[in-house]
């Protein structure tokens, strides 16, 4: 239950907050420019399980892309929102370009970043009218990085002169806060619903983002996108981002999620979106693909069996899973089990729906498998012939378990 009651916004076919489940969000890494490689990626991206996508919008060469970027996901299949990204020319580029207006399912906004004083203002405002204009939402992303600095050395200002104590962390933070508020006026005078209105303040410190969506949560009605900015690569990144955002998904708060990792050079950009959706459903609140408990290792498990299948079988539900999710009702909560040893490995394959307990060290060369807490049979060879056995008794599992999607329930 989301305890953060919030309005519900329509992005596209897909509801932010109102009480609707947290929605995943990822980000492109192509050149937008590039319609046919983003495009691609985009579709890579949904069939990952993000539920919106986002590219940059930040050159007239990108803007005039984007009616080609949403008609090559469409012809793909693919009906994910596509999300423009806008900073410092959004009020430009999306005049000069209604058609990128027009097929564009939200604009985010960096309110930092849209100029200064009256200026800053008046082509927020600009972009706020094209999209009531449009009948398109916001976002409102405020950003530790990019924060308008005149607010903060204001109350820098004010701090020293009333001597009240304060450190920069805490009048970054109010800052934050501040600014997606006061930004929201606008948009609302502007002519926007609150029903239109997304808000993020995102900083690139776990204690910090903890403190400032509490804050946001406290004060405002709108939902919110969570997200540690700038999180770092691989462990660094996943372990910053869950620490901060379980603890405040847990407390109800979050409507939509972006996990912003770095990717290695040439890495898979779909690894933030496996990361988000293995958040969410570690904590209960969602359920995207079939999770596979795999033991970590040990003297028992000199062999590395157990880890390449783990690995394999992991990397077979994921490809697999753009289609299971179209055909079987609920085979996203299937649970699996690939386990090195006879410590844990029995019992944590008859807990799952499908489990399997390889030999560890000394133990005879013998794969007992369980299906729903009852051995099935016991699978002997090579690893490749034991792969590629498990595989297809997860695909009996799935064609004899779950309900065809359309085909009305089984008897």
């Amino acid at each position: 239950m989301r305890l953060h009651k919030t309005v519900g916004v329509k992005v596209g076919g897909v509801q932010v907050g109102g009480g609707a489940p947290v929605v995943v969000q990822a980000m492109t890494l192509t050149d937008t420019a590039d319609a046919a490689s983003t495009a691609r990626q985009c579709v890579e991206l949904a069939d990952a399980g993000a539920e919106m996508v986002r590219v940059t919008v930040n050159l007239p060469a990108a803007a005039a892309a984007v009616p080609e970027i949403r008609q090559r996901m469409l012809d793909a299949g693919c009906q994910a929102p596509l999300i423009g990204d806008f900073h410092y020319n959004g009020h430009l580029l999306l005049t000069k370009y209604p058609a990128c207006a027009a097929a564009l399912d939200k604009y985010r906004i960096n309110p930092g970043n849209v100029g200064t004083g009256k200026r800053r203002d008046e082509q927020f405002t600009t972009i706020c009218s094209v999209a009531r204009d449009h009948g398109k939402p916001v976002r409102i992303g405020v950003n530790g990085g990019s924060l308008n600095q005149e607010l903060v050395m204001s109350r820098m200002q004010q701090n020293t002169d009333r001597a009240l104590g304060r450190t920069s962390e805490e009048i970054v933070n109010e800052c934050m806060v501040l600014s997606a508020l006061e930004s929201t006026g606008l948009a609302l005078e502007a002519g926007l619903r609150r029903d239109q209105i997304i808000i993020s303040c995102k900083v690139s410190r776990p204690l910090d983002l903890i403190h400032v969506y509490r804050e946001l949560s406290r004060q405002t009605e709108q939902p919110l996108h969570l997200g540690l900015t700038e999180a770092g690569m691989g462990i660094k990144g996943l372990v910053w981002s869950s620490s901060a955002m379980g603890v405040l998904l847990n407390e109800g708060i979050g409507d939509t999620i972006r996990v912003s990792l770095t990717p290695r050079p040439g890495g898979d950009r779909r690894e933030e979106v496996y990361a988000a959706c293995e958040l969410l459903q570690a904590l209960g609140l969602r359920s995207f693909a079939p999770s596979v408990t795999a033991c970590p290792g040990c003297g028992r498990t000199t062999s590395s069996t157990f880890q390449e299948l783990a690995e394999r079988v992991q990397a077979y539900i994921r490809e697999r899973m753009p289609e299971w999710k179209t055909q079987y009702e609920g085979v996203e909560s299937m649970r699996l089990a690939v386990m090195g040893c006879v410590v844990n490995g029995p019992g944590e394959s008859k807990a799952a729906n499908i489990g399997i307990s390889l030999p560890g060290t000394g133990e005879a060369p013998n794969c007992p498998v369980f299906i729903d807490g009852q051995h099935f049979t016991t699978l002997r060879g090579t690893y490749d012939e034991l792969a590629a056995a498990f595989q297809q008794l997860v695909d009996d599992y799935i064609e004899g378990k779950y309900e065809k999607k359309g085909v009305g329930a089984r008897p």
